[in-house]
């Protein structure tokens, strides 16, 4: 199986929200990276055929993907980023409502829905109104509905959002085993969730694709521009001003260890430390989150 986005753009008046973004993909998970706006949402709307596209097309095995009309829709599970419910509706009612949008037999649809409600650890609320549940609890069933018809392509629009760490960390073995011959594509801000779930990062700024990269190694690229600087404490806000700072702690004594995003030494006596993701995503995103801290 092969998704291939090609050229695909789409403007919102003088606005490109994506522009002419081409990728293929393969059965495995794609996380995608980006500030608010980026064009994230934009991109996974238009490959779930919510929104069409300025220009450019969707292919799915060599097909364009608007030509497939249902066939490729049956082929798609979706979690929204704000996914709508009837808070009336029991857990279980609202899986086989689902069930039912998406032509599945009603005795299969039983079976299907028990099967993910106890994979997402919610058998014991399925009779409960929908209303009752928490943030956590309301996206785990989203997350259920999204896998009912078995999809060959997931597309998971902040699947953790709301998630507590025990919950996200199931989320992500729950992923691990969907993916195997599957295509998953999922956005999140936490930035961790894509550094362990995802096989390929997407990172996508102002509309387009900057980042392609397998997971394993993307963070070779931040080599020899992460540093370990240990200063005084009345020193540190000089520093935070002058380059990107991704951590800040204090020492033991009257000092303060900050690990800084730089392309050339920042200071005498700084220590080169390993990278991560996260410290590739500040690197391109320091103007954006700078911005958003009112900072500049």
């Amino acid at each position: 199986m092969e998704l291939v986005l090609n050229k695909l753009t789409k403007q919102f008046g003088r606005k490109t929200a994506v522009d002419q973004m081409t990728i293929t993909m393969k059965p495995g998970v794609y996380g995608l990276l980006g500030a608010n706006g980026a064009g994230k949402t934009t991109l996974m709307r238009m490959v779930c055929g919510v929104l069409n596209p300025t220009a450019g097309d969707v292919y799915l095995d060599g097909k364009r993907a608007a030509d497939l009309g249902e066939e490729y829709r049956s082929l798609l599970g979706y979690l929204p980023q704000d996914f709508g419910y009837y808070p009336d509706f029991t857990a279980g009612e609202f899986m086989l409502y689902v069930a039912a949008l998406k032509g599945i037999s009603p005795e299969k649809a039983r079976i299907r829905s028990k099967e993910l409600l106890a994979l997402v650890g919610l058998t014991e609320v399925s009779a409960k109104k929908i209303r009752t549940f928490s943030g956590g609890m309301k996206q785990r069933l989203g997350i259920a509905q999204a896998v009912l018809n078995d999809p060959r392509i997931l597309v998971l629009d902040e699947p953790t959002a709301g998630l507590d760490p025990k919950e996200r960390v199931h989320f992500r073995n729950l992923i691990a085993n969907f993916s195997k011959d599957k295509i998953v594509i999922l956005s999140t801000h936490i930035v961790s969730d894509i550094e362990y779930i995802s096989d390929t990062v997407l990172m996508i700024k102002d509309g387009k694709l900057i980042i392609n990269r397998p997971a394993d190694n993307i963070a070779h690229e931040m080599d020899g521009k992460v540093w370990r600087c240990v200063v005084a404490k009345e020193a540190a806000p000089a520093i935070s001003s002058s380059f990107c700072v991704a951590n800040l702690h204090h020492g033991d004594d009257d000092t303060v260890i900050l690990r800084v995003l730089s392309d050339e030494l920042p200071m005498d006596g700084a220590m080169n430390e390993i990278p991560t993701l996260e410290d590739l995503y500040l690197y391109h995103f320091q103007n954006d989150i700078a911005e958003y801290r009112g900072t500049k």
